[in-house]
């Protein structure tokens, strides 16, 4: 089979700033697969019986020819899986190169929703030769929305007295659409795809780890950001704790938006210069020992300029994560030092509006959390952070939690698995990816995992696209060379754009969102929500050329600033061994969910 360079290969980048390209290995690029033409026309499809391939009734709502301007004309396909799972599925008419692309969805999804993110360079997706996917998850919800794998508001009673949905939700949906896909691939082209690949960041990341665990002959390769895998914890105890440890006695928050940036500067004043050069990046957070009783006003200081007590405590706590007296923790931990402009709109609400995680955390405590939903009076103050709940909630994570760190049937079928995460994630700490992959290495071996599976860690990065640092990579590129063209990803360079130069959701590649918020799953980011068929764009206006670039290597390696040149420059960087997260650190009360066979495949009674 011929190679040739399509994609970008995992360690080469179209470097504006005057980067010397390296490569990581001898070969480069993806297959050179021949475009394959249609053998029946998209209306025929309307007739076509899925039920058996997918082993649930199907029922195709319409087959259309669609030429609206994007790359390339396809017939677009929705359809409805047994009970109530949406689909979407989106096949070339003209240039098919017989790979398939399902993206996941963020928050608790709830709409169709075709976003193809990180696809720069990759031309495949960008000439429109892949067929694509999506799912709604089960559900219809208009609270859903692209934050942080999040309960998605309090809107979320489709799952009362709807135990299948919340099966869906949980694990099914994305496995029978990716069914139902294939097979319509198969019907129109006459073939199935040569490759077949998931990409998702945020609930979608849960979604992909979903498939890698329980479906591990689904795809060949698969892009997991900021993974949600930790789904009950993370939407109960996570948010829940931050938000009522930021809400005062009068209801209002107690920490707000215009002190962090105070916070942020004494964080760097305390830990930017740990790793060997202060450049407003925090590369090991994990060894940052910062306490926030630094920013309280001291006598006769502006108290623009600084914290009251009351303040930096709430800091403090949210730093901790849930706890209870005894120090047992709840989380595996709360947001990262470095973190701290990243909170503004999740749990240090902007102006005067609620506080974000307050309705993410309700919704799933009401009506998902536990194996029989909640009264709908319940409240937020009427959840307790202590063991008793712990325990009560933790059922449910045989249905939600992605967390099974044994992929040995995925790497026996070949499969190729990239996780990536942001060190200044709000959402979701990045702790929770480490330890999965340092779980998944205890159990088959370090040597094994590296075989199918990377793990790279974003100083700077936000949740799932934006923050302070470079944070702007193809990891389509990069999981397609992986797969097609045996490049292992030894360094990706990656780029940070100026503020509000927004990269958004390549949702004019697929009917996703429009808008390039950088903001955490903000309009056009990779998770972010838009109705089905919504043609978007780039987002955020013309591109424009990067402000910096980073080399980001393999966990535990770092990029080690060589002592000369710009320190914008990825070529001003090499690889170092970093430090391995310490194992106290990934110790909470929740450590046994990283163990093999715990998957149920019905809600716990």
């Amino acid at each position: 089979m011929r190679i040739r360079t399509l994609c970008l290969v995992a360690s080469v980048l179209a470097l504006p700033l005057g980067l010397a390209a390296q490569t990581a290995t001898s070969k480069s690029g993806i297959a050179d697969l021949k475009k394959v033409a249609p053998v029946t026309t998209c209306a025929d499809l309307l007739r076509f019986d899925l039920s058996g391939p997918v082993g649930a009734k199907v029922t195709i709502k319409s087959a259309t020819s669609v030429d609206d301007g994007l790359p390339a004309p396809y017939c677009r396909v929705l359809g409805t899986i047994d009970p109530a799972i949406q689909f979407e599925v989106r096949l070339p008419l003209n240039v098919w190169t017989q790979r398939f692309l399902e993206t996941g969805c963020g928050g608790l999804c709830g709409n169709l929703n075709i976003n193809v993110g990180r696809t720069d360079d990759c031309a495949p997706a960008t000439n429109g030769e892949i067929a694509f996917a999506s799912t709604d998850m089960g559900h219809s919800s208009g609270g859903a929305g692209g934050r942080g794998g999040g309960g998605g508001g309090d809107d979320n009673s489709w799952a009362v007295d709807n135990p299948q949905t919340r099966l869906d939700f949980g694990y099914r949906a994305e496995h029978v659409t990716a069914v139902a896909a294939k097979a319509l691939i198969n019907k129109f082209y006459g073939q199935g795809p040569k490759y077949s690949y998931f990409s998702g960041c945020s609930d979608g990341g849960r979604e992909a780890l979903m498939e890698a665990q329980r479906y591990p002959n689904d795809f060949n390769g698969i892009a997991a950001g900021a993974p949600a895998m930790n789904f009950v914890t993370q939407n109960t105890f996570y948010h829940g704790w931050n938000a009522m440890k930021n809400t005062g006695s009068d209801g209002q928050a107690i920490l707000t938006a215009d002190k962090l940036p105070i916070l942020h500067k004494a964080v760097l004043d305390a830990c930017d210069a740990i790793d060997g050069l202060k450049d407003g990046l925090i590369s090991n957070p994990v060894a940052c020992t910062f306490d926030p009783a630094v920013t309280i006003c001291k006598d006769g200081q502006d108290p623009a300029t600084c914290l009251t007590p009351a303040q930096a405590n709430t800091a403090k706590e949210i730093y901790l994560g849930a706890h209870d007296a005894q120090g047992h923790k709840f989380v595996i931990g709360g947001p990262m030092p470095g973190s701290e402009l990243n909170w503004a709109g999740v749990y240090v609400p902007q102006g005067n509006g609620p506080i974000f995680s307050a309705n993410i955390s309700l919704g799933t405590i009401k009506y998902l959390a536990y194996s029989k939903p909640l009264p709908a009076t319940f409240q937020l103050n009427d959840f307790h952070f202590d063991q008793a709940t712990f325990d009560a909630v933790k059922p449910m994570h045989a249905i939600y939690d992605a967390t099974d760190p044994d992929l040995s049937k995925f790497a026996a079928a070949g499969g190729k698995l990239l996780l990536y995460h942001g060190w200044s994630d709000p959402h979701i700490s990045p702790l929770n990816t480490v330890a999965y992959y340092t779980a998944m290495q205890k159990l088959l071996g370090e040597a094994k995992v590296s075989q199918f599976s990377r793990l790279f860690l974003f100083p700077g990065g936000a949740h799932c696209n934006g923050g302070d640092g470079p944070f702007d990579f193809p990891a389509l590129s990069i999981i397609m060379n992986w797969v097609e063209g045996g490049v292992v990803p030894n360094e990706i360079i990656a780029s940070h754009s100026p503020a509000g130069a927004g990269r958004g959701g390549r949702g004019g590649g697929r009917g996703g969102s429009g808008g390039g918020g950088r903001g955490p799953g903000g309009p056009g980011g990779p998770d972010a929500g838009a109705p089905a068929g919504g043609r978007g764009g780039r987002g955020g206006g013309a591109p424009q050329t990067p402000d910096r670039t980073m080399p980001i290597y393999p966990y535990p390696g770092v990029a080690a600033y060589k002592g000369t040149g710009d320190i914008n420059n990825a070529s001003s960087f090499e690889r170092k061994q970093g430090p391995v997260v310490p194992a106290a650190r990934l110790v909470w009360q929740g450590s046994g969910n990283y163990s093999a066979g715990y998957e149920k495949t019905e809600v716990p009674k």
